[in-house]
């Protein structure tokens, strides 16, 4: 059966779908009902089920008499080591793991906070809470004190799961101390901490409430798999937002495992056995969906690396995990793939690596621009799918679902909606819009299983964020269109999108202009304050590691462009050649912080950055063009 034909079977009974769907998980009561409606626009699903997501991830494996096959394999290029962990061994250390907690008081429906670099017991930890039906919330590792305070009081944990330290190519951070300020800026205290000591650095415990893992976990009973109802929240993920306070995103069990399980086959085309590689962190959605859940649920061998694309030690660090795990389907942030072309630009290392065992490649997490994806698929030569999807839905939203079937690729598209997603693109009254034009990007309600019922204690809000500005559809905050074949194409955020003299533009389709430059590695696009015409747009230009040209010709060049492709209308006619674009630790530009630069603004520096030093450059290079005045 086709995509198209799997669609219309999911939009004619939703219902059926998803508890068909259902059948691959082992339930411990099956459920009667797909969607709970009793709430609306408050939807769950598989309420009346009872079911374990460990139990699925790890022990049915074991059971199926795959516990020798590699569970995780840990390969770490900052500290040279590699480790592989079995199915059999995962089950015992996760239930060793979870006997210890439950031993210190850690029930069904208690938080835990995993404050942990990519190490397997970041894995084992989210594991041992869903054995034990406790609430888990990953923080990203190396988080400022100030906002891990944020998130133990909001979702106020029992007990907070760390490490003693994370490793970067040039430095050793210090999560211990980063940990301690936290807890003593925060209202709520947790009961007790579980340090992972890293040989790198062995931090200093505080007595009473710290405990070390080993000896935590010394003659623990193993605990068994607790079952929990379908809509038992199995974590909790505050988004990343760079204003505000983080929004906890609510992850359901029953639906999650039906969800990610479906995904792992009909867009990824993975099953038992096959190994499965997500270049992300435990600390953002990727890692959750698919280093820990999504592959362990699906029987995979799934990868957790601690690296970079560059630097640890080359640009063809990824290609040599491909080699040596043997890796089928990988997936990867474009800001990844172009941060190797930039180092890489004609491809050399690959040649240097045997891929012949990747069949695909999966981009996700921002715009994919048509020169990365062309860089990739000339050289890795597999299919390129750029999917779109939010830590909200939890897993994508649309895709090129290559085990169902391989559609006709349209470069700058996500391809199309999945199941589950009826996605319509509005004007600003909520009216759907002509294929083609550029709109607010919706979905009809209801979302599919495993997409967040709620805000963590903040229903209203969720409701605020996401229901009310288009009645009966889930606001996405991404503005796109459609084209006649049905294929999405993701331009911008909604606050990405500029208005120059009365014309709506995509910052997007002006980056994609700019990044066909044969000299331009990276770019943004901003819209800064104009007087006359409302907005101007604004080109940030990173160049390509040995281009030796002057930078005013590459700009000359970049502007012509852009009137040629996208016409006068664009009002193009300023761009800045910079190092590097300030980035959340996951990838995504900055592009709101440096509009409020540019217009001189006061501004918050985002708890999410990389490198907050880049602002700095930024504010010069905009300075430089008379902008960024105080």
């Amino acid at each position: 059966m086709g995509y198209a034909d799997i669609y219309a079977k999911w939009k004619a009974d939703p219902d059926g779908f998803w508890l068909d769907a259902a059948g691959t998980i082992d339930w411990d009561r099956k459920p009667t009902r797909g969607l709970n409606d009793d709430r609306a626009p408050l939807y769950e699903w598989f309420t009346d089920s009872m079911v374990n997501t460990c139990w699925n991830a790890v022990d049915r494996h074991v059971l199926a008499g795959r516990g020798a096959q590699p569970a995780i394999i840990h390969d770490s290029p900052v500290t040279g080591t590699k480790h592989v962990i079995t199915y059999a061994e995962l089950q015992d250390r996760v239930a060793r793991l979870a006997g210890a907690l439950q031993a210190k008081g850690i029930a069904k429906g208690d938080r835990v906070i995993i404050y942990m670099p990519m190490v397997p017991e970041a894995l084992e930890a989210m594991l041992a809470c869903a054995r034990i039906g406790a609430i888990h919330s990953v923080v990203f590792g190396g988080f400022a004190a100030a906002e891990l305070a944020v998130r133990i009081d909001d979702c106020t944990p029992k007990a907070i799961i760390a490490a003693s330290c994370g490793i970067e190519p040039s430095r050793v951070v210090h999560y211990k101390p980063l940990l301690d300020g936290a807890i003593d800026m925060a209202t709520h205290k947790p009961d007790f901490c579980v340090i992972f000591q890293r040989e790198q650095e062995v931090a200093k415990l505080v007595e009473g409430r710290d405990h070390d893992w080993h000896g935590f976990q010394f003659g623990a009973e193993p605990a068994d798999c607790l079952p929990v109802e379908g809509n038992h929240p199995a974590y909790i993920l505050y988004t990343s937002g760079t204003t505000g306070a983080p929004k906890g995103v609510v992850r359901p069990t029953g639906g999650h495992l039906v969800a990610l399980n479906w995904t792992m086959r009909a867009i990824y085309d993975c099953g038992p056995g096959d190994v499965f590689w997500a270049a992300s962190d435990v600390g953002w959605v990727v890692g959750h969906s698919y280093i820990c859940y999504g592959p362990l649920i699906a029987g995979c061998t799934t990868i957790v690396y601690e690296g970079k694309p560059v630097g640890t030690p080359d640009a063809g660090a990824f290609w040599r995990v491909m080699q040596e795990h043997r890796v089928k389907s990988f997936f990867t942030a474009p800001t990844a793939l172009r941060a190797i072309k930039r180092d890489d630009p004609e491809g050399k290392l690959v040649a240097d690596y045997d891929l012949s065992g990747l069949k695909a490649l999966y981009l996700a997490g921002e715009r994919a621009d048509p020169d990365t994806i062309l860089w990739a698929q000339r050289h890795l030569k597999v299919p390129v799918v750029d999917h779109w999807w939010q830590t909200e839905t939890g897993y994508a939203i649309a895709a090129n679902p290559l085990g169902i079937e391989a559609l006709p690729v349209k470069i700058g598209s996500p391809s199309v909606a999945m199941p589950g997603f009826d996605v319509q693109v509005l004007d600003e009254g909520g009216h759907q819009v002509s294929s083609g034009t550029l709109g607010a990007i919706a979905i009809k309600l209801p979302l599919p299983p495993g997409t967040l019922p709620t805000l963590w204690n903040a229903e209203e809000r969720f409701r605020k964020s996401y229901l009310t500005h288009f009645p009966g559809y889930y606001e996405t905050g991404d503005a796109g269109y459609v084209d006649g074949d049905g294929y999405l194409y993701i331009m911008a955020r909604t606050d990405d999108v500029i208005n120059v003299a009365g014309h709506r533009l995509s910052t997007g389709a002006m980056e994609e202009v700019l990044a066909s430059h044969r000299d331009v590695a990276e770019c943004a696009v901003i819209g800064v304050a104009d007087d006359l015409k409302g907005q101007s747009p604004l080109g940030f230009l990173c160049l390509n590691k040995g281009t030796n040209r002057a930078h005013a010709d590459v700009v000359k060049e970049c502007v012509a462009l852009m009137r040629d492709r996208i016409g006068p209308v664009a009002d193009f006619k300023r761009a800045v050649v910079v190092d590097r674009l300030p980035k959340t630790r996951s990838g995504k530009i900055l592009r709101a912080t440096m509009v409020k630069i540019a217009d001189g603004q006061t501004w918050k520096m985002p708890a999410t950055i990389d490198d907050p030093a880049i602002l700095d450059e930024i504010t010069v290079a905009l300075q430089s063009l008379g902008l960024a005045k105080p």
